[in-house]
């Protein structure tokens, strides 16, 4: 029973995704996850209480996954250098990743002060492992410099996401040049 109960729950979650990729938060209805699911609306409520509850769980289960990809790609290079340069590649190669869409999604969308702080935290553990490559570095406040960072990260994923008319490689490329060199290119 908790084995099923445990599919059920993340033929849902999958299902959110899909949703929120496809539709945006909008899109993440009961009724839409009861029809990609086969589960009776009912059942939904069974599983989650509110559309807020769906996307907590999506961020506590994907962000984690993102975070530790990202960490991968950093443990794989030595120079501190380095680090920022596969932390600031690897964010913007997992835009694509359905994963990243919907969390995108979740963030543009209307969610309570509660689920907002929720992902929040989730995201400051992708920033916390930046950290310490910008303390070897030499940045006086390197918590403050990767916040700056991600502020990069970020704004080339809206670019990226937008399809602003550059080539995401080129917009990667950009970012990188930014956090290695500053504006001074």
């Amino acid at each position: 029973m908790a084995e099923h109960r445990t599919m059920q729950r993340g033929a849902l979650l999958d299902a959110a995704r899909s949703l929120l990729s496809e539709g945006g938060t909008a899109a993440l209805t009961f009724p839409a996850l009861a029809e990609r699911t086969g589960l009776a609306r009912s059942s939904v409520y069974e599983y989650f209480r509110s559309r807020a509850a769906v996307v907590e769980e999506l961020c506590a289960v994907d962000l984690p996954v993102w975070a530790a990809e990202v960490e991968a790609a950093m443990r794989a290079v030595d120079t501190p250098q380095a680090k920022v340069e596969a932390y600031v590649r690897k964010q913007l190669a997992l835009v694509g990743d359905r994963r990243h869409r919907a969390v995108v999604a979740i963030s543009a969308g209307e969610l309570d002060a509660g689920a907002r702080e929720r992902i929040r935290a989730a995201h400051g553990g992708l920033i916390a492992v930046i950290v310490e490559a910008l303390r070897e570095l030499g940045h006086e406040h390197p918590a403050l410099a990767a916040m700056l960072l991600q502020g990069v990260v970020d704004a080339a994923v809206r670019r990226i996401e937008l399809g602003a008319g550059e080539d995401p490689a080129r917009i990667t490329e950009a970012a990188v040049a930014m956090t290695l060199r500053g504006v001074a290119g």
